[in-house]
């Protein structure tokens, strides 16, 4: 857990990288579920949230 919030504070892509990519996963689930119309409404948001940072996290450090 902290080479995790250390690799966040530090800026490493790493973390930043496995944070978007928990990001664009949990927008999917948002958006395959059926039950709670409030997940549904947001995944997109989310997804969209988690691509972008994927994008600008690709070009931190090592």
């Amino acid at each position: 857990m902290k080479p995790f919030v250390y690799g966040l504070i530090g800026l490493k892509r790493g973390s930043w990288e496995l944070l978007a990519s928990l990001l664009i996963a949990l927008g999917v689930i948002m958006l395959m579920q059926p039950f709670v119309l409030w997940m549904f409404t947001y995944s997109f948001i989310v997804t969209l949230v988690g691509t972008v940072m994927f994008i600008i996290v690709s070009h931190f450090p090592e």
